[in-house]
């Protein structure tokens, strides 16, 4: 495993499946399937110790949320809200969350697979130790974020802006992008592949001969 990888959710042995969502909810030790409360807004919600399997909150809006070693697999999250959120050791598998706005959120030991982020907010979020692999992030933003181990392998970022980002020590080598924003003055230190460094290049203006 490499170091600082994403450390991943503990989980108990058993799990209740009684799951009910609202204002001041608390869910702990829960594994619950197929429940949908989509077009909702619920406050203080939180969940730990828990595997959620094909929850659907298609634009529903949780405010001060909170979540800590969980599982979300199959869930469709699209144009859920969830600004100023705090996840720790939380797995996203195969999960639909399109337009899913984490702005101003701090994740720890978070792993993205296989999902699909387009059109995501991660503006202004606090990364430690967080993965994203196998995503589909075109259109995302990653503006003013703040990272510390931050891994990405096999994403698309297509047409993704990470404008007033530190980009130094970060490895895009092993993602794909046709176009993509970045602040010239933060680009030092950051790993492209020869073809990215044209990209990028051309994105900011410059005028390429042979």
């Amino acid at each position: 495993m490499t170091r600082n990888y994403p450390a991943p959710p503990s989980l108990p042995r058993s799990f209740s499946n009684h799951f009910y969502l609202e204002d001041e909810a608390l869910i702990d030790e829960v594994q619950v399937a197929d429940d949908d409360y989509s077009y909702s807004e619920f406050e203080n919600v939180i969940i730990r110790r828990s595997f959620l399997e094909k929850v659907t909150l298609q634009r529903t809006k949780l405010i001060r949320f909170e979540a800590s070693n969980t599982v979300f697999k199959n869930c469709d999250f699209s144009n859920l809200d969830w600004i100023g959120g705090s996840f720790h050791q939380v797995i996203f598998e195969n999960c639909k969350l399109t337009g899913c706005n984490f702005a101003e959120s701090y994740l720890r030991d978070c792993q993205f697979k296989d999902c699909v982020i387009n059109f995501g907010s991660f503006s202004n979020t606090n990364l430690k130790n967080v993965a994203f692999e196998n995503c589909q992030l075109t259109d995302s933003e990653f503006y003013e974020v703040t990272w510390k181990h931050l891994f990405l392998v096999n994403n698309q970022f297509d047409n993704s802006n990470w404008m007033r980002t530190n980009l130094k020590g970060l490895d895009f080598t092993q993602n794909q992008f046709s176009k993509i924003a970045f602040s010239m003055e933060q680009l030092s230190g950051l790993k492209v592949t020869a073809y990215q460094a044209l990209i990028i290049a051309a994105g900011l203006g410059l005028e390429i001969t042979e």
